[in-house]
């Protein structure tokens, strides 16, 4: 009998539910049974519901089965899992899943499918394509490619990624750096994760490419402390792509070079921010940086630097691959691609859905997340993490989309979509954002670090005020504070705080003892 080849996600997420015993499980059972198996430990698909989701390898494509726990595979193997055969755990051929059909898969096209650190499954899957086709042309040929395609920062702050390329390129240094900001800390988001987990060469390879389109000859990866299973693999990565000769003195034989390293965070969540992060590199506390300089004048070390963060650096390949036009034909308005969109909280299938710009939260939360785990209706849908603006039903109709969404105070963010159901308190989850901003403020400037401070105060007075003429001068001093915050701060950190306060204050008065109409209830 010839061997099987089954997968078995070592995402991270996948390990957390099981996936290593499953794995072993799936090992000593096969070789108890005389059974010749082949496993790949491939990244996650991203339906976390149904993790560790198993697939087997058939002539007629992959079967998934999950979610697996070990004591589940004699079950599955006397059912005939190697040979695809239907079980109460089986969904079928994987790609005809609906959760997966339906998307719209750029970036994680390999996700799940190939061995991550396998520089035969990468290149099988058109990758390097984009690295080799970036080594025909110019840099400023590079640039233009980036700017036509329409990529914007997926970082959060959703500034046009080729800009930044272009200043470092036109700024004389004999000495340039592409920094890649995989500090990823807003509450329910993982693509970054899963991207350097399951894909690192695709990391890599537009690391690589922003390289050679603005003269930079070294490059860092920032990873965050909390991810160490990220860290192992873009490090092997790393050693894999120099071995075969992408990365290192000499690209692909160009004569090109460029040369990478992985760094870890120390757990500060304002190191997200670009310039805190750079101190941190730089062996600093990280501290946010008054602006101007730019970093793509004076960086890292006082360098001209490219940063950028892992969603926007993987979309690049793709675009030099293919033409910055078929990029540019996902999306609408000046949202152009695709995003992936992290689904997170309280759903039904939590999971990672790419998708072009446009998609509506009603669609997200149904269509794929199912509603609420809880069975209990939606209050509030968080997007663009801990300081995103709280999302009321009536606005979950709206494109999904960085100038739709900041019509209405909101911030699409890095893609992190957290969900409440009714039994959910704003004036509690208001008060946290504030306490958050609090903690992990770097402390540079008073309307962050004093505001945030003074707003848990006066969000307790609120809601523990005995009468309402107490309540409403209370809340026109949030109010105020919240303005004053958002205007006077030197970075998104304090300047983004007053987002969930202020939208949870708006949409929902009444967890604040407020009527309708925003006044204090008697």
């Amino acid at each position: 009998m010839s061997s099987v080849t089954v997968y078995v996600p070592r995402d991270s997420a996948s390990r957390a539910l099981g996936a290593d015993a499953v794995a072993q499980a799936l090992h000593d059972e096969c070789a108890r049974r005389g059974v010749s198996l082949n496993i790949v430990r491939n990244g996650s698909r991203g339906l976390f519901w149904l993790e560790p989701l198993v697939e087997v390898a058939t002539p007629s494509g992959r079967i998934a089965y999950g979610p697996v726990q070990a004591e589940d595979l004699p079950g599955l193997l006397d059912a005939g899992m190697l040979q695809g055969a239907a079980h109460a755990l089986c969904h079928g051929p994987t790609d005809k899943i609906d959760y997966l059909a339906r998307q719209q898969r750029l970036c994680f096209a390999r996700m799940g499918i190939t061995d991550p650190l396998s520089l035969a499954d990468y290149e099988a899957h058109e990758g390097w394509a984009g690295l080799r086709a970036a080594l025909k042309l110019q840099p400023a040929q590079i640039v233009e490619q980036v700017m036509e395609s329409g990529l914007r920062g997926r970082g959060g702050a959703a500034f046009p990624t080729a800009i930044k390329w272009r200043t470092v390129l036109n700024t004389q240094s004999a000495q340039k750096y592409v920094v890649c900001n995989a500090d990823e800390g807003d509450s329910g988001t993982y693509s970054d994760r899963m991207t350097m987990e399951g894909d690192p060469f695709m990391l890599i390879e537009g690391m690589t490419i922003a390289a050679l389109a603005t003269g930079a000859t070294h490059g860092f990866v920032y990873i965050r402390s909390e991810y160490p299973d990220a860290m192992a693999t873009m490090r092997q990565a790393i050693c894999a792509a120099e071995q075969a000769g992408f990365l290192g003195d000499d690209i692909c034989g160009s004569g090109r070079s460029f040369h990478l390293e992985a760094r870890l965070g120390a757990g500060s969540y304002v190191c997200g921010e670009e310039t805190a992060m750079l101190d941190s590199l730089e062996g600093k506390r990280g501290i946010v940086r008054a602006k101007p300089p730019l970093p793509a004048i004076q960086g890292l070390f006082g360098q001209p630097t490219v940063i950028n963060n892992v969603i926007s650096f993987a979309s690049v390949p793709l675009i030099l691959a293919r033409g910055a036009a078929f990029y540019r034909d996902y999306g609408m308005g000046r949202s152009r691609g695709t995003l992936p969109l992290q689904l997170a909280g309280n759903l039904k299938r939590p999971g990672l859905v790419e998708l072009a710009f446009g998609v509506t939260l009603r669609e997200l939360l149904f269509d794929f997340g199912g509603g609420t785990a809880s069975g209990r209706p939606i209050k509030a849908v968080q997007v663009g993490g801990p300081l995103g603006a709280y999302m009321p039903e009536s606005q979950w109709d709206l494109p999904l989309d960085y100038e739709a969404y900041a019509a209405v105070g909101a911030v699409v963010g890095h893609g992190g979509i957290v969900v409440h159901d009714d039994s959910a308190d704003m004036a509690g989850l208001a008060r946290y954002a504030m306490e958050f901003c609090a903690i992990e403020s770097c402390g540079k400037c008073t309307p962050c670090r004093i505001g945030s401070t003074r707003g848990v105060e006066v969000i307790d007075r609120i809601t523990r005020a005995g009468d309402a003429a107490q309540r409403t001068q209370q809340v026109h001093l949030l109010r105020d504070l919240c303005d004053t915050m958002l205007h006077g701060s030197l970075c998104a950190m304090g300047g983004m705080t007053p987002y969930p306060v202020l939208s949870a204050l708006n949409h929902y008065p009444e967890d604040f003892g407020l009527d309708a109409g925003g006044a204090a209830a008697a």
